[in-house]
């Protein structure tokens, strides 16, 4: 019995190539939608509190508030995470109105070295604890 060879001709191997190259396009699209990406920052009940304190301004949403930040920070060094922007200025400013401004200063500080962006802000936000004494 003869055996028969299938001879292709180029147009024809052009297209097997795209076929299979457009198939492993697919699939490496599709391996990476299926890989979790480990989040940039932990915010745990951040907007929550964050609600509750400005919809009632009461000690009771200030303390979960601070307690929210303070929160937000430990899970973040326990996922090695990084601090989302604005929680040390937040946590300083709490400590600024209570009149704690060496604790202020020391969060404004962190903000800023975290955040150089926040620098002009964050000098602002020093001296005005500062003059505070």
């Amino acid at each position: 019995m003869k055996k028969k060879f299938m001879f292709l001709n180029n147009t024809e191997i052009a297209l097997m190539e795209m076929k299979l190259v457009s198939l492993l396009g697919f699939v490496i699209l599709l391996s990476g939608c299926s890989a979790t990406q480990k989040p940039m920052y932990e915010y745990g009940n951040y907007s929550e509190n964050f609600y509750a304190l400005k919809r009632d301004a009461g000690d009771e949403n200030a303390l979960k508030w601070k307690s929210s930040l303070e929160n937000i920070i430990t899970k973040s060094g326990e996922k090695s995470l990084r601090v989302p922007p604005g929680v040390y200025a937040n946590l300083g400013f709490i400590h600024l109105k209570a009149n704690d401004n060496n604790k202020a200063v020391e969060y404004f500080e962190l903000e800023k070295k975290l955040y150089p962006e926040a620098e002009v802000f964050m000098n602002n936000l020093i001296k005005k604890a500062n003059a505070q004494g």
